[in-house]
């Protein structure tokens, strides 16, 4: 495809036939984003459509006009890579996430979304799997085992949490945002890490050890993750270097070396970089990156955003924002005109009912396993709660289980990592399994993405949202207050603000025999933490430092 669009331009100089196709294919894609970018502020108040939707549209169109030029060869200006989409394009927007994240509310409901991202992933991902063995007999699909049935579970597991987090609001539903958001960011990895696991055992004969041995392998890759993302420990036997971890390596060396007392520029530099080695450190272990990088991102934010000058949290804060926003809407550009690949729809235009049945049935699942642990997990969380300010309503439940139904971009990596060599297929089976992905996160993303908007406002409308906010206000346990800080709440340390006036039902928060946890952790981060890493009131005394500055 790139050499019929290089004939459409003139030669670069110097530039040879093949480096010449790129330049051009790059310059569209950027003039593409550009086109996302522009069209998606004119559409910013629009009821029905949000960026993803917009990006995912726009990609589409693009791929049709590119299958009218080529002559019906190609449909993108890129190979869909999954090696591009993990190292390159997931990190910047997991860490993002990570690091604006309001922390109160975060690990307030962390049981919660620890449920729903985990053991709810598995939940969706076992009745998918056994659901596809069930049905898929039917349509004499003969060419799975079953450790790619189980692969699929992890595959239509995975929620969209790119999607998910632009149809939601902090500001709007704050509880709702905070449980989605947390379970989409959890459930990526544990998807990711479930799918490793699974294509790292023979599961040709399953026993109980093998089972025992695969939940083992998975419970130490997830909590592994975690500790290696916020700095606790290396996976052994690596835990002698305790002082190499990226989130408070960070921290440590900027507050020691304080690099804004010569060069803002360094301090930002190192804090991108170190961001980004912490994902590739978790690769490097065959850990997951998401939940290691996501976990750095809350470091950062605690500890190494109050040891950089005023100027670098300013622009560290837009940076990280900015190359999260870029790459989501790369995403959904890149996933609409690889959707159109003529490559892929060649191998089923033979058999066009089985495509659509394969993807009709695990749109089903996909919908029967998410309700599946919505409403009962919800339902053992309020079992947990004393307060009924704290519960999730139905209604809530309804927009949650709503909210997860989306599909994006982790399931056509891993759909592209398990049927495909180096993004392209000469199967027909293979082929089957990739189309009916590529629909599914299709109907998915512009059916449900297009009706998530109406559903919450009909559901929750806003005198009700505004009734649980300022509820919350005036309730020494709510879950909400936590959230109606500044926007710069979200992105500075909000988990430990002693020396800033609150409000009466947020300090009662704090001090509630109910948080001791939280209590305690308090006095361990003020006592132990925070003088030797930095943060908030603990930054370094040098001329000009955000210290002298002031909070």
């Amino acid at each position: 495809m790139a050499s019929v669009l290089a004939s459409l331009f003139p030669k670069l100089g110097s530039l040879g036939t093949s480096d010449h196709a790129s330049v051009v294919s790059i310059n569209l894609f950027v003039a593409l984003l550009c086109a996302c970018i522009i069209i998606g502020h004119l559409l910013e108040e629009n009821r029905w459509v949000n960026e993803s939707i917009t990006a995912l549209i726009i990609g589409l169109g693009t791929g049709v006009v590119i299958l009218l030029v080529s002559g019906g060869k190609s449909s993108h200006l890129l190979v869909f890579s999954e090696d591009l989409f993990f190292i390159y394009v997931l990190p910047p927007i997991i860490f993002n996430a990570g690091f604006q994240v309001k922390k109160k509310q975060f690990f307030v409901n962390f049981i919660t979304i620890m449920m729903f991202g985990a053991i709810g992933t598995l939940v969706s991902c076992a009745i998918i799997s056994l659901g596809a063995i069930q049905t898929f007999k039917t349509l004499d699909i003969e060419f799975l085992d079953i450790g790619d049935y189980l692969a699929i579970g992890a595959i239509f597991a995975a929620t969209d949490s790119v999607c998910t987090l632009q149809v939601l609001h902090q500001d709007e539903t704050p509880l709702l945002y905070s449980l989605v958001f947390g379970e989409g960011v959890v459930n990526d990895a544990t998807s990711v890490v479930l799918f490793n696991a699974i294509q790292n055992f023979d599961l040709t004969s399953v026993n109980l050890s093998i089972a025992l041995s695969f939940l083992g392998n998975f419970f130490y890759l997830f909590l592994a993750s975690t500790l290696l993302g916020a700095g606790l420990g290396f996976p052994p036997p690596f835990d002698i270097f305790f002082l190499l971890q990226t989130g408070l390596l960070s921290a440590y060396i900027i507050k020691k070396l304080y690099f804004g007392r010569h060069s803002t520029d360094r301090e930002v530099a190192l804090m991108m970089l170190m961001a980004y080695l912490s994902y590739m450190l978790a690769e490097l272990f065959y850990l997951s990156g998401i939940l290691t990088v996501f976990f750095c991102g809350i470091v950062m934010s605690h500890y190494t955003w109050h040891n950089v000058t005023e100027s670098s949290r300013v622009t560290t804060r837009h940076a990280f924002a900015t190359l999260s926003f870029l790459a989501e809407t790369f995403l959904f550009l890149y996933v609409g005109m690889d959707a159109l690949d003529i490559e892929k729809w060649k191998f089923v235009s033979g058999r066009p009912g089985l495509s659509i049945s394969v993807s009709s049935i695990l749109m089903v699942l996909i919908l029967l396993g998410r309700a599946a642990f919505v409403f009962p997990l919800s339902f053992l969380s309020n079992l947990m709660k004393k307060s009924s300010e704290e519960k999730i309503t139905f209604r809530q439940q309804v927009i949650i289980w709503w909210a997860g139904l989306m599909r994006g971009a982790v399931s056509m990596a891993l759909a592209y990592n398990k049927f495909t060599r180096g993004g392209h297929t000469q199967l027909q089976d293979n082929a089957i399994m990739i189309t009916s992905t590529i629909t599914i996160v299709l109907f998915s993303t512009m059916v449900f993405g297009l009706m998530t908007k109406p559903l919450i406002s009909l559901l929750l409308p806003p005198h009700r949202q505004l009734s649980i906010v300022s509820s919350g206000a005036n309730t020494p346990k709510s879950l909400i207050a936590p959230l109606l800080g500044s926007r710069e709440d979200s992105e500075v340390d909000d988990l430990n603000v002693p020396d800033l006036p609150h409000p009466p039902s947020l300090r009662m928060l704090l001090t509630a025999p109910s948080h001791k946890v939280h209590r305690y952790w308090r006095k361990f981060d003020d006592a132990f933490m925070r003088p030797m890493f930095g943060g908030r009131g603990f930054a370094p005394p040098a001329p000009g430092s955000p210290t002298e500055q002031g909070p």
